[in-house]
């Protein structure tokens, strides 16, 4: 299968030209992209389709339609000087890492050679991972669960049903009406799992990948096929006695519902898996920041507050909710509103502004009177224009109020440092 890769906001050109993409496939590329709830009224918000190229915009995964397929990366500035799969490999660890975040996973990334971060696409990176993880958890066993079964059989198990036996079997008392449990391999989680195994099996083009889910398939051959959309995910209980498997069920959700997000197309028109950056962004610093708070004291809140700007004069009613990205309270009260932006800003001797968007500004103003917040902050991811280190970089004080607005930015590509640097951020002031 003829795979490409593209970073956000790039383009990728098409034609009959040696090394484009044929026009026809990428038509196809484009209306499988059209599909995705990422699109847009407009139906461009995945994969602009310009009359000489493919444009990605703020939406990265894979998309795969008939003998073809595009990976998009997010646009993470790497080491320069290295090559395009030098780079694309550490693009792909970098997201991986922020996914892992995401979803609460323990992913080694040292365990995958660096030819492979090189030479396959994320999302068969992701399928591998997948499957280690849960062939290592079914060398322990598969989880099983007591279910209630009905049965009607010549001697009594568990307990007589009384109201069935006297219904169904009052003219031949040969068969008892039962009612007990059973021990079941047969479970809600299973069912996901087989189905996970079942999707990826379609979708991935590794002949590695294809032996392993294949050998996983075989496992759960005896587990109920159930379609996606009639999966149990809220009859799934976590507890102390599969807590092993809280990583796969996320992994799980991750391919099979729509998280940041997975999309698939129907049958003969292709599969995507896409993740819109912005959502992604979000969580992985809401959760990093929790993690560098622990033990100060401050409590974080990600899509907390919820206040609303407007009530309807007349009725009362409460207009126009708000959700800041991060609260960050201080003996109860919000002592800082920190909201992401997967964007680019630029350095302040290039624009006084640095890019940043009115729309952002009138958003962080309503913060700052609803939530009384003494300090905001737009944070967006850094790169090398903005200097050597990740910082606050700009103050600004909020007219007739003692309102502190900031923007900061923060390395995405230096994952070893990247809790400190916030904590730094956000106890020291400065990143």
């Amino acid at each position: 299968m003829p795979a490409y890769t593209v970073r956000e906001w790039d383009k990728l050109p098409y034609g009959e030209d040696e090394g484009q993409i044929p026009a026809l496939q990428a038509d196809r590329l484009a209306a499988l992209a059209a599909r995705s709830t990422f699109a847009g009224r407009g139906g461009g918000g995945v994969l602009e389709h310009g009359r000489h190229a493919l444009r990605a915009r703020g939406v990265v995964g894979i998309l795969a339609a008939g003998d073809i397929s595009l990976e998009i990366l997010p646009k993470i500035d790497v080491a320069p000087g290295e090559t395009t799969d030098h780079q694309n490999a550490a693009i792909r660890k970098r997201l991986v890492h922020m996914l892992a975040v995401a979803l609460d996973l323990k992913i080694d990334l040292g365990v995958i050679a660096n030819i492979a971060w090189q030479r396959e696409t994320l999302l068969e990176i992701l399928i591998r991972i997948f499957c280690d993880k849960l062939t290592e958890a079914l060398r322990k066993g598969m989880p099983r669960r007591y279910v209630n079964c009905e049965e009607d059989l010549p001697t009594l198990r568990g307990q007589l049903d009384i109201a069935r036996q006297f219904t169904r079997h009052a003219a031949n008392p040969s068969r008892l009406a039962s009612r007990f449990d059973l021990l079941s391999e047969d479970t809600p989680l299973n069912r996901i799992m087989k189905a996970a195994v079942m999707c990826l099996t379609r979708i991935s083009r590794r002949s590695a990948n294809q032996q392993r889910l294949r050998e996983l398939a075989f496992v759960y051959a005896d587990i109920a096929d159930v379609p996606i959309s009639a999966l149990g995910w809220e009859q799934v209980v976590i507890d102390r006695t599969n807590r092993s498997w809280q990583e796969l069920f996320a992994m799980a959700r991750l391919f099979l519902q729509n998280r940041y997000q997975t999309t698939t197309g129907g049958a003969g028109q292709g599969t995507a898996m896409l993740f819109e950056m912005n959502a992604l962004f979000e969580e992985y610093v809401g959760r990093l920041i929790a993690r560098a708070l622990a033990g100060t004291g401050l409590t974080v809140s990600l899509q907390g507050g919820r206040l609303f700007c407007l009530s309807a004069q007349d009725s009362g009613h409460a207009l126009f909710q708000t959700k800041p990205d991060i609260l960050i309270r201080q003996g109860g009260r919000v002592a800082h509103v920190i909201d992401t932006k997967w964007k680019r800003i630029a350095a302040r001797i290039e624009d006084p502004k640095q890019g940043v968007s009115q729309a952002d500004v009138y958003q962080m103003m309503a913060y700052a009177q609803l939530y009384l917040a003494p300090r905001l902050t737009l944070l967006y991811p850094h790169h090398p224009g903005l200097g050597a280190d990740d910082a606050v970089h700009s103050r600004y004080c909020i007219t007739g109020h003692d309102t502190i607005l900031e923007t900061a930015s923060i390395d995405v590509s230096n994952s070893s440092q990247v809790v400190a640097r916030l904590r730094d951020l956000i106890i020291g002031g400065k990143a």
